[in-house]
């Protein structure tokens, strides 16, 4: 690989961040990836508890084809370095009076159960599908990698969006081609995934269900941790410099001021100014901290203070010395009530009294990640950030980790005596681990108006030298969009630098293009 004397840091290892980093170093670009962390992968890392393998944060694999063009633009295949097994169905939707939906099954099996609830909504469900088709044609297909930096930008492609109606909420929309309720609740529970409320996010998100149903649900042989490890091994496999256990404290000008270089202050850390700088880091953190010192920086925290921020997040790890025939890998628990819960997670200035689960059980599909005979689970209750509801944690996690445990075990009879080892993470763990502002879970909240061109750029406006990618910028959080922000943020670096933009190499079949 050619190098170009331009230097380039990408803050947290995250997998925005490792993904800028591969970029930037498939471009020739010399690159030192900072991870305040002893491991990569951000909230995408992976732990162990006596035997038992916890991913800590994303655990569903779609769009693959994202990841594969990774590895493809330096000759590489991901096949070859991590192994993506198919999970079917997608997710058993369960409520709370034993209710079942297997989503994600084949066409004819999925009509079947909606003709079964009602048969009015097989029609309806069809033309959902080809409306959610649209939205990823529209907003997947042709916009997904491409940064929104100038208002025309989104001018251009306003009047798809009208067509299609991105003013309305996904809920809503829904709505209009479906009848029965929990039905509704299935095919809108998706912006949960990206930190958005179904009755707020734009009907464009839509398209992940069709996303879904084109590339299928996956997860990585050895959890997720897998996939990080192997970015990680790819990034230093082209030369690049992964620094772990270094956290930055500040991003500054060069001294002196007489160019447009970053300097970049990291425990245990020196060397020159870079020419670039990708942040991956919590927005308001890369504002507030990193650049406290700049005054460029002011008038965006002010804007990131003013904006909305996803909700948060509780989670229970636990590890079990049994395992329950039947279960699936993926299970969303609905509580007793969708829409006036969803108003007080996103809204609320209080934990509500009831809550919806997301529970996780990957040895269903990769018994290795427990001892023998054992399970591995984590499960998920979306919460109000602190901004929203200040509660204090360190005494509520015991009582709510009980109340969520409790309601498990309808699910999973003796769950409870069953438990050999347990963890939990909280609003302020957020906060306090990842520098996350309001212990937010998903960065700024994928509402129309903080969407495309109204999302902070992939490039910083007022300071030179400044880019952004992970969940904060275009086009916003879960895997695929953190990935594809990469690609969007380094095709404006290497624009502006005046260099080629990436190109795959040929090769074999099966390697993306």
């Amino acid at each position: 690989m050619t190098e170009n004397g331009i230097r380039a840091a990408v803050i947290g290892a995250g997998l925005g961040g490792l993904a800028a980093a591969i970029r930037l170093r498939a471009a020739g670009i010399r690159t030192t990836l900072f991870e305040a962390r002893d491991r990569p992968g951000g909230r995408g890392t992976q732990f162990r508890d006596h035997g038992f393998v916890f991913d800590a944060g994303p655990t569903v694999i779609t769009a693959p084809e994202c990841l594969e063009e990774l590895f493809a633009l330096t000759g590489r295949r991901l096949a070859d370095a991590v192994e993506l097994l198919p999970v079917q169905p997608f997710y058993r939707l369960a409520w709370h009076d034993g209710d079942r939906f297997d989503y994600g099954v084949g066409l004819e099996e999925t009509l079947e159960q909606i003709r079964r609830r009602d048969p009015r909504d097989v029609d309806g469900y069809l033309r959902f599908l080809d409306y959610s088709r649209q939205n990823y044609d529209a907003g997947y297909g042709e916009l997904v990698s491409t940064a929104f930096l100038r208002p025309w930008d989104m001018l251009r492609v306003a009047p798809k969006l009208l067509a299609l109606r991105a003013d309305r909420p996904v809920y809503r929309s829904v709505c209009r081609f479906v009848h029965d309720d929990r039905l509704r609740q299935a095919l809108s529970f998706h912006t949960l995934l990206i930190g958005g409320s179904p009755l707020e996010t734009s009907s464009i998100y839509t398209l992940i269900h069709y996303l879904e149903r084109q590339g299928g649900v996956h997860y990585p042989r050895g959890g997720v941790g897998t996939l990080v490890r192997a970015l990680a091994g790819l990034f230093e496999a082209q030369g690049g410099e992964l620094r772990l256990g270094t956290p930055v404290r500040s991003v500054s000008p060069a001294a002196g001021g007489s160019d447009r270089r970053l300097a970049v202050e990291a425990d245990g850390w020196s060397g020159p100014p870079f020419d670039v700088v990708v942040s991956n880091a919590d927005l308001h953190h890369t504002y507030a901290g990193l650049l406290a010192r700049d005054e460029r920086a002011a008038p965006m925290r002010r804007r990131l203070e003013r904006m909305r921020w996803s909700m948060s997040l509780f989670l229970i790890y636990f590890g079990t010395d049994r395992t329950w025939p039947g279960l699936r890998q993926h299970t969303i628990l609905f509580g007793p009530r969708y829409e006036g819960l969803l108003r007080e997670i996103f809204h609320g200035k209080a934990l509500p009294q009831d809550f919806s689960l997301y529970l996780h059980c990957p040895t269903v599909t990769d018994p290795s990640l427990a001892p023998d005979g054992c399970a591995s689970f984590y499960a998920l209750s979306p919460v109000p950030h602190l901004g929203h509801a200040p509660i204090d944690w360190a005494a509520t996690a015991p009582r709510y980790a009980e109340r969520i445990l409790e309601v498990l075990e309808r699910l999973l009879p003796g769950l409870r005596r069953s438990i050999v080892v347990r963890s939990v993470f909280t609003p302020e763990d957020f906060r306090e681990q990842l520098g996350a502002f309001h212990g937010n879970a998903f960065s700024v909240a994928p509402l129309l108006r903080q969407s495309a061109w109204f999302r902070p750029h992939n490039r910083d406006p007022r300071i030179p030298g400044l880019y952004i990618v992970g969940a904060g910028t275009h086009p916003g959080a879960g895997v695929p969009g953190v990935i594809n922000s990469a690609k969007a943020t380094v095709r404006v670096i290497l624009s502006d630098l005046g260099r080629p933009p990436l190109e795959l190499p040929p090769g074999p079949p099966g390697r993306a293009r």
